[in-house]
Formats: structure tokens, sequence, C-alpha cells
């Protein structure tokens, strides 16, 4: 089969590679039919994540179908049609029973990680029975993709952990797809201000299509400033990272009002100054998170009754022989305006 293997920093190539095998009875091998790249494959690509080693498949989103499955799963058979999570769950660890999925004893984020991923023409799913989704009758499957990682994560690691309620005020700090994935789902909790922070105007204006309630283009530094500003001078009940630099971390603590809260979504390769020689009398919270997909059925009922629409965040289109193509441009998205792109495998 064809796949795209990670060669080290800044290496990868579109290879042929053997097709995958089962290898436990609650495997199943899935036919890839639509996957994507998440920012986390540049932060491989980077080098900021150490547990991809070079000759690693890549990728941890997609959409196919069932062509095989072990002994022991129960809940797929050949020929399904299923979301494939980033996060795959044993369901009966200590974690598991917590419903802190990431953190599974066998499982977690490991497809294009520890173990190959999606970016392929097949790829094996441990823990097949928790770790696939049925796809709805009728759904759109490339609008589906973007159930696999980037909705639940802006929701959970975003939303669901920086508190955002009726009436609070929220500043994202990024308006790249997560950023924007976590600005379509706050709406589901009525903020009275979400307030968009980037250095690309073209991505605010996408925000301000999304829902933003303002945007700010942080180029001239003054992005804090601009903030307070709108915030009467308290900033925001809730500064949440989506980027994953030092300097975007600073800026959501310069931003947050007492009592509120930062949540980090971002990913980090670098350390990043934590202040609190300001922040330690200002009653807030500091969260971080591995997304758990624990919401993921939660919003496919929402995907489905059309109360969000994740298909908005698709903007480029490729096969699996373009995926180096594919790469360029959602990395280079400054200049192509790339938010997610879809393989077809």
């Amino acid at each position: 089969m064809k796949a795209l293997v990670y060669r080290g920093p800044g290496l990868k190539s579109l290879e042929d590679h053997s097709k995958p095998e089962i290898q436990a009875p609650g495997d199943a091998i899935v036919k890839i039919l639509k996957t994507t790249i998440c920012g986390t494959d540049l932060h491989i690509l980077k080098g900021d994540v150490p547990t991809c080693t070079p000759g690693r498949i890549l990728g941890h989103e997609g959409v196919g179908v069932v062509e095989s499955v072990g002994a022991g799963v129960t809940a797929f058979r050949a020929g399904d049609h299923v979301l494939i999570s980033c996060i795959s769950s044993c369901g009966k660890c200590e974690n598991c029973r917590r419903g802190m999925y990431s953190h599974c004893a066998t499982g977690g984020w490991i497809l294009g990680n520890t173990i190959d991923g999606t970016q392929a023409e097949y790829v094996r799913i441990p823990h097949a029975d928790t770790s696939l989704y049925p796809v709805p009758p009728g759904a759109d499957e490339e609008a589906l993709v973007m159930l696999s990682d980037i909705l639940p994560t802006g929701f959970e690691c975003g939303v669901l952990n920086g508190k955002v309620a009726p009436g609070s005020t929220v500043a994202i700090v990024g308006a790249g797809p997560i950023g924007l994935a976590t600005l379509l789902t706050a709406q589901f909790y009525s903020p009275s201000q979400i307030i968009l922070i980037d250095l690309d105007d073209g991505r605010l204006e996408v925000a301000r299509r999304f829902g933003a309630t303002h945007t700010i283009n942080s180029t001239d530094g003054k992005a804090a400033e601009a903030v307070l500003a709108l915030t009467g001078g308290r900033g925001v009940d809730v500064s949440i990272e989506a980027v994953g630099i030092p300097a975007t971390f600073v800026l959501c603590q310069d931003i947050v009002a007492p009592g509120g809260t930062i949540a980090n979504i971002g990913v980090h390769g670098h350390p990043a100054e934590l202040h609190l020689e300001r922040l330690w009398s200002q009653n807030i919270a500091i969260t971080t998170r591995l997304v758990d997909t624990v919401s993921t059925p939660m919003l496919l009922k929402t995907v489905q009754s059309h109360k969000v629409d994740p298909a908005l965040l698709i903007t480029h289109r490729f096969t699996l022989d373009q995926v180096l193509d594919a790469y360029d441009t959602f990395g280079r998205a400054a200049e192509t305006h790339a938010l997610k792109v879809i393989i077809e495998a």
C-alpha cells in the first residue's frame, strides 16, 4: 500500500509499505476513505514529539470501511463505515474508567505517534470496539473527519476545560483549525464575547463568519491592550491557547481576568514562561489536556442535527498520491488560506 512515512525532523516521503495485519483479538483493519493533516503532524515534523520515531506512518484522523476484525471485536464487521477516533481506548483500565481515554494504559494517542497511522491506504485500529464509531446513514463523511480530532479537541480542551459559560467572555489565541473548532463549539454555551486573536487577517475574517464577536490582529504586539479595551479593562473569563508557542501562552496570561481560566490546547515543543509574579494572587486556573474524545458521541449528534457544521473547516482536497502537495499547502496556510485539507485514499 501507499503511506506517508516520517523519516526524521523535516523529512517525510510517500512510500510503498506493507499492509497492516491483525495483531490482537481486539484489532480491526480499516481501509481509509478520507483522512487529513493535523497541526500535530507539523509539530512531529519539527521534532517536537520525540515519541514519534522515524519510520512511522503519520496521521490520526479519518473515515474508512472495516476490512477485517479480530476474534474479540463484537461491535463492527467487515463492510461497516466507521469514524476513526484519534484516541485509542481499551475502556477497561483505570484511566479509561475515569473517562480519561487519552491516558489509556494500552492506548491513548498512539495512531501516527507510537503505531502506524491513517495517512495510508489501510490502518490497524487497536481496541476497535471502543475506538471506532459507526458512520450514521447519509452522513457527510468529509465533515465527519473533523470529528476524529479537532472538534472534540477544541470542545474538550478549550471549551470544557475553560469552563465557558453563558454570558462569559472568551478569547481564543490562534485562528487555525483548532481555534476555529473551539469557536464553533464555544457557541453551545452562549458566551457574551468571543474574541479571536491571530496574525492572519484571512483567518480572522473566517472567524467572523464562524461567529466571533471581535477579532484582533496581533501583529503590532498590542493584542493584550485591545482585549482589555474590549472588556472594560478587566480581561476575559476564559483565555484559550490554540497555537503552542511560548508567546501565545504568555498572551493568555496577559488577558485573563481575576478568577478566570487559561485553557491550553496547543502542542508545546519548547518551555513557556509562567508569570506567577503577577498571577499568584489572581485566583486563576490553568488547565492542560490531551483530548479524550469522550464528547465524540454528543458531537456526532450535533453534526447530524445541523447544530454545527464542521465541513466549514475544509478548504482543500487531495488524493493520497498528492499527500506531499497537501502537506505543502497545509504548512503554508498563510499563503494558501488552508484550514483543513481532505486526503482521499
